[in-house]
């Protein structure tokens, strides 16, 4: 049974209009702040997509050339080199590389390198002369946007010595090897290119670069004594770099593979131009530093590889011992920032 109920005659037609009223009022504030919503809220435009869309692909940009300078670091070295004019037991280029600026933000990379050079001699007891200390910070800057044809500059400063206080000179002029200080600082700018070839389940990167290398004995500062005239103040440097990095089966997903650093071939050059000892320009014996390695990384060696290599160094980088001329091959392992994988 439905029922139907009325208003009395007796209602107060006062409250029935009140009640109206304020129904309007409360109607009319809520169409009026929907409608200021609606006006304060930013609708996205095309041209604000746009800006969102690159500045997401110059970050990510950014990124893939922060994974190609690490390519290009120096890695860390142990093992032996033979044929030496002085006979190791041991050699070792500790290279770690501590990455203190990096981010999608900035095409800007900045990277500490407190390098070590050891050499064990193979003599009575074993004895470390004189390590190779050349710690140095370098920061790296791409100039193009392509990532599979990267150009790209770095620029640093290194110190290097030795860390004895001996006198550098022997009284007869001749270098103290044994226990003489020697110190040198120098500054580097060197220009990259690289260019990448996508295979069947292999990636290869390939990174040129040439630059100049110059020490401030030059200006006479910050050397020891005695390398003025004999020690080379301005080096032409370069290097090529073939990246292989294979397609492997995901250990825990078989459905998916994962493409890790495989094999490494690197040739270095260094080539000493200004005046010294009275060499001529063209005395590659004494002027030219040459070396040609091979890395080989097994999948169960994520962040290592066995090395293998040669080449002459016509003047030796290691501290008081740069008077030397010799050929040489090495045996041993790397490993380096250079070598870890990103996803």
């Amino acid at each position: 049974m439905i029922n139907f109920y009325f208003i009395k005659p007796g209602f107060k037609k006062s409250g029935l209009t009140f009640a109206l009223k304020a129904i309007c009022i409360l109607f009319i504030f809520i169409t009026v702040d929907n409608f200021t919503t609606a006006a304060n809220t930013r609708t996205a435009t095309p041209a604000d997509t746009l800006a969102d869309s690159a500045l997401m692909k110059k970050r990510l940009i950014n990124q893939a050339f922060d994974h190609i300078y690490e390519q290009n670091l120096r890695v860390s070295e142990g093992g032996n080199d033979y044929f030496n004019k002085i006979k190791t037991q041991l050699t070792a280029d500790l290279a770690p590389n501590f990455v203190l600026f990096s981010t999608p933000k900035s095409r800007f990379f900045f990277v500490f390198t407190p390098r070590v050079k050891i050499r064990l001699l193979a003599s009575h007891g074993a004895p470390v002369k004189s390590p190779s200390f050349m710690p140095g910070g370098t920061v790296y800057f791409r100039v193009n946007e392509d990532t599979y044809n990267p150009k790209f500059f770095s620029f640093g400063y290194s110190h290097h010595s030795n860390g004895v206080r001996g006198p550098s000179l022997n009284p007869d002029g001749s270098f103290n090897r044994d226990s003489g200080k020697f110190t040198t600082n120098f500054y580097t700018l060197t220009y990259y290119s690289g260019k990448r070839f996508d295979k069947k389940d292999l990636v290869i990167n390939r990174y040129d670069n040439l630059g100049l290398e110059v020490h401030a004995g030059l200006f006479n500062l910050g050397l020891s004594e005695g390398l003025k005239d004999h020690y080379g103040f301005i080096r032409i440097n370069g290097s090529r770099m073939y990246n292989f990095a294979k397609a492997y089966t995901d250990p825990i997903d078989k459905n998916k593979k994962v493409y890790q650093n495989w094999q490494r071939i690197r040739f270095d050059f260094t080539y000493i131009v200004d005046k010294y000892d009275n060499y001529s320009t063209f005395d590659f014996k004494k002027r030219l530093n040459v070396s040609l390695k091979y890395y080989y990384q097994f999948p169960f060696m994520p962040d290592a590889a066995l090395m293998v290599g040669g080449g002459y160094r016509g003047q030796d980088d290691y501290n008081q011992f740069f008077e030397d001329s010799y050929g040489y091959v090495t045996i041993g392992f790397a490993t380096s920032l250079s070598f870890h994988t990103h996803k």
